[in-house]
Formats: C-alpha cells, structure tokens, sequence
C-alpha cells in the first residue's frame, strides 16, 4: 500500500547540481517524516537528510552544507537539492517514511 517513487537521478558533472524528488502515496504524507539515504557498490546505506512533520531538516555531517531538503505536503512531495556535487556523491539515492519503507530508487553519477 505504501508506496515512494524517486527520480532526478542522472549524469552530472563535478560542481553541478541536481534536484531529486521522492512522492508519496499510501500513507498521511503531512504526518510523517522523511529520509533520503544512499547506497555505493561495495558499501553499506548512508543515510544523508531527513525533513521531519513539522519541517525541521537533518544532514550528514559530511555534506558540508551542500544539499537542501525540503517539503510539499500538499504534493507529497520532499524534495533534495544537491549542489557542488563530488565524484563521492555517486550513488542510489534512495527515500523512506521514516526508516521503515523504502522506494526504488533513483541513481547519481557524478563524472567528468
């Protein structure tokens, strides 16, 4: 029933930037908090930014100010903006409700 669909994902390179978006169905959108994580080949799932219900926004440390999450309730809608992206960006990205469900994903590459 729960569903999240991501996309945004695509080719950038070194410095550019990029708009990921992570809609909702299933669920009371307005009432839950949102993650977006990522995975690498060979690595674990790093989580990177969370918006809670109320709008208060979390990031990693190591992203240094570079993204941005935001929300649009009435379009089940978090968005992540992602500038000044790094060849270490490159990944799955990936949203949650909350930590328990999960979508497909969308894939970064960053490369010259």
């Amino acid at each position: 029933e729960v569903q999240l669909v991501e996309s945004g994902g695509g080719l950038v390179q070194p410095g550019g930037s990029l708009t990921l978006s992570c809609v909702g169905s299933g669920f009371t959108f307005s009432d839950q908090p949102i993650n977006w994580a990522r995975r690498t080949p060979g690595k674990g799932l790093e989580w990177v930014s969370a918006i809670d219900n109320d709008g208060k926004t979390y990031y990693v440390d190591s992203i240094d100010g570079r993204f941005t999450i935001s929300r649009d309730n009435a379009k089940n809608m978090v968005l992540l903006q992602m500038n000044s992206l790094k060849p270490e960006d490159t990944a799955v990205y990936y949203c949650s409700v909350g930590l328990q469900f999960w979508g497909q994903g969308t894939q970064v590459t960053v490369s010259s």
